[in-house]
């Protein structure tokens, strides 16, 4: 339960972390990543965003009765993967990060049927190998790759639905890709498109046409980029698409 104190967010993980977090693997995990599981969950279901007070060390610890050193490593593997701020001093403790793979994930207004960890690990994923995918790209274009693109742009912008729209967005990453050379980068590249190819659209009306029009602008900038073979101008345009 989420008690909420003024504008700051308190998230009790006491059943999540020593519940079937912690019960049920598909793989052996040590406690710690077990618990940074958890917290991850938490900060999707209870709703907390960039930059909210999650809590500290000790108010985990005594939420989940679980030694100092479990608590720690939890903290430190999320703080590693960007998922968790440790600030120090007397208003200090934990935040969650500008940029985390959930926050990320809303931001494509999708849900998806699968574990959410896994879906934003495999946007994680994605997203780190973004700027070497769109780079290549830049580097190995054809006429006929920028085509195909724009074709792709083109019917984004006719899509009926955001369902449709997010699904050839998904398809005109995947276009990008195809110029990468780099068979292996591309590789895991196209698996972690996968996981987002299942996911299920919000419905049409609750997508403001504003942000419709900012994903579209993003994705036309980041095409011209790449057809354009500049490289500075294809990082900016992969940073563009990340915010």
């Amino acid at each position: 339960m989420a008690h909420v104190t003024g504008d700051v967010k308190h998230v009790d993980l006491g059943h999540t972390a020593q519940g079937s977090l912690l019960g049920a693997q598909t793989r052996p995990k040590s406690r710690g990543e077990q618990l940074a599981d958890a917290i991850r969950a938490a900060i999707r279901e209870r709703g907390l965003d960039a930059g909210d007070f999650f809590g500290t060390l000790e108010s985990i610890r005594e939420e989940t009765g679980l030694a100092r050193t479990t608590v720690s490593d939890a903290v430190n593997l999320l703080r590693d993967r960007g998922v968790l701020v440790v600030r120090p001093g007397r208003n200090g403790g934990l935040f969650v990060a500008k940029t985390t793979p959930f926050i990320r994930l809303r931001h494509t207004l999708m849900r998806f049927d699968e574990d959410p960890t896994t879906v934003a690990d495999a946007i994680e994923l994605r997203e780190s190998l973004e700027e070497l995918i769109a780079v290549k790209a830049a580097h190995h274009r054809s006429e006929k790759d920028v085509a195909d693109m724009e074709a792709v742009l083109e019917e984004m912008r006719h899509a009926p639905t955001w369902d449709d729209f997010m699904q050839l967005n998904w398809a005109l990453h995947r276009r990008i890709a195809e110029v990468c050379p780099n068979s292996m980068a591309r590789a895991v590249y196209e698996s972690t498109l996968g996981f987002l190819t299942g996911g299920h659209a919000e419905q049409d009306d609750e997508v403001d046409s504003t942000y419709r029009q900012t994903r579209q602008q993003v994705h036309d900038d980041l095409v011209a980029a790449i057809a354009s073979g500049d490289t500075r101008a294809t990082i900016a345009a992969v940073a563009a698409h990340r915010s």
